[in-house]
């Protein structure tokens, strides 16, 4: 390429066969490469200022649809792989969310050619619904992989969103199918697109973790031909959204007028569809071979995230189980499994280490959990499901929680939904039993959520890994004996599992 007194076409891409050269030498071992080098490409064919349109639509798809294997492959890698390190996993997130980024500016750019008239816009009239779904597509990548890390939205994709999906409806070509890659059997078109990217929106995806909101991403395909979108609102309407505005959609209360730039969607259809999926996977243990989600998952949590979708999409919002108060207090955390423990030692606590303890501020508490920010992120281990110990500020016990929501920021400031799941918790040493016979005289630290006498059935903490399946658990506590008969398991977490247990008192001489 000549850096100086070049001729505006004079780029390494200026012909289609030295372009498709290019792109073949890409080494194909190494996906991180190929993707940055794709990355590149793309980002030079967008703003080199010599191209025809239709020679530039062609170069875009011919670098994006390159990249498409190794997009899939490190999205595998990162879903897939259970622990990965720290520089691993921001590698593998920048270097995707850049790919969906590169690719979107390119396909946008080929697509406001054609909505401000530039000039020989014509020559990408028939071009326009795939040019179309696939700045779509790429847009709501972006969007997906912001999630994954529970960041906040950049309200600039949400404009570009509707902006384009208002363009390609006012021009009357919304419905028309196409495909997303080429060789792909699968169809799709603007609206379907548009209609995801919504409906993962409005799943609550700061509430799942990163495999659920990629099972909520296939659910919303398998079910996108259910959804219903409507420029005036029906009995169903659920959501709604301003293609004028850069807002996400919002779940409506009293529907408002119609307005030209105002769209309404509901899901009851595929509510329907998703509560007849739940009765067979709770069934058969099993998902059925005709819903694809691009991988294997285990069937309890694929019934968990779709009862998960049933809740959120269903025309009447959840209702909140306890008012929520606003407050402003300081609360001192520790985390996982040991953490908590240690917090509950009475001679533990000065043994802390500093680095495993955070203070956070408390926003709002009700009876089920507390809201809280969380002034500067340390480390990794804050995530959807995560174990907490949370002691308020000039209290003396700990309350035991877990994390259900969780969003971020620019500035690494944090903000989480924490249910409580036990506010008098106590360790107890625990053995092992097989049926009569206790398994090992060494004993497992377990905690008890709630009082043993309290209830017939008890919650307990317990390491994960401890208890196999048919085994039970005794426990004395005040010199009474306990016999623990678990019923099944209510949370499971990286170090940790709650378990549900019935109570049978025993005589001391069993």
């Amino acid at each position: 390429m000549k850096l100086f007194g070049a001729d505006k076409s004079d780029h390494p891409m200026a012909d289609a066969k030295e372009a498709r050269k290019i792109v073949d030498a890409i080494p194909g071992g190494d996906s991180f490469k190929a993707l940055e080098d794709l990355n590149h490409w793309l980002e030079s064919v967008r703003a080199w200022p010599g191209f025809t349109h239709d020679h530039r639509a062609d170069l875009v798809e011919i670098v994006d649809e390159a990249a498409q294997a190794h997009l899939r492959r490190l999205q595998r890698d990162y879903l897939s792989t259970p622990r990965l390190s720290k520089y691993q996993e921001n590698r593998l997130w920048t270097t995707i969310r850049e790919s969906y980024r590169q690719s979107a500016l390119a396909y946008a750019t080929c697509v406001d050619v054609f909505v401000t008239s530039q000039k020989g816009w014509e020559v990408l009239r028939p071009r326009m619904p795939l040019l179309t779904v696939r700045a779509l597509h790429a847009l709501a990548g972006q969007m997906k992989w912001q999630y994954i890390r529970y960041g906040l939205q950049d309200a600039s994709l949400w404009g570009s969103i509707c902006k384009i999906y208002a363009f390609a409806e006012s021009r009357k070509y919304s419905g028309a199918k196409v495909a997303v890659v080429t060789g792909m059997p699968e169809e799709t078109s603007a609206e379907l697109e548009f209609l995801k990217a919504v409906m993962l929106a409005v799943s609550s995806p700061d509430s799942l973790l990163p495999q659920e909101i990629e099972l909520v991403e296939r659910l919303v395909a398998h079910l996108a031909g259910s959804f219903k979108l409507t420029p005036v609102p029906q009995v169903d309407t659920a959501y709604g959204i301003d293609l004028t505005a850069t807002q996400p959609p919002a779940r409506i209360g009293r529907p408002p007028p119609p307005a030209p730039p105002l769209r309404f969607f509901s899901a009851s259809t595929a509510v329907g569809q998703v509560k007849q999926l739940i009765q067979v996977v709770k069934s058969t243990n099993a998902v059925p071979s005709s819903v694809n989600l691009g991988g294997s998952y285990e069937p309890q949590m694929v019934g968990e995230v779709l009862e998960h979708l049933a809740l959120n999409w269903s025309a009447q919002p959840p209702e909140r189980k306890a008012p929520r108060h606003q407050v402003k207090s300081r609360v001192t955390i520790t985390h996982g499994f040991d953490g908590v423990l240690s917090a509950l030692d009475p001679g533990g606590e000065a043994l802390f280490d500093p680095e495993k303890i955070e203070s956070w501020i408390v926003e709002n508490v009700s009876s089920g959990g507390f809201g809280a920010l969380v002034p500067q992120l340390r480390g990794d281990w804050l995530k959807i499901g995560c174990l907490l110990g949370l002691q308020p500020e000039g209290g003396s016990n700990w309350i035991v929680g877990v994390v259900r929501r969780f969003q971020r920021d620019a500035t690494q400031t944090g903000a989480v939904g924490i249910q409580t799941v036990g506010r008098a918790a106590q360790p107890a040493p625990a053995r092992l039993v097989s049926g009569h016979a206790v398994v090992s005289r060494d004993t497992e630290t377990a905690i008890m959520l709630n009082p043993i006498d309290a209830a017939p059935e008890a919650q307990l903490l317990l390491r994960t890994g401890v208890l196999a399946p048919g085994q039970n658990l005794q426990i004395e506590q005040d010199g009474r004996v306990y016999l623990l008969l678990p019923t099944g398991a209510m949370e499971r977490g990286d170090d940790y599992e709650i378990v549900r247990c019935r109570v049978l008192r025993r005589d001391s001489g069993e």
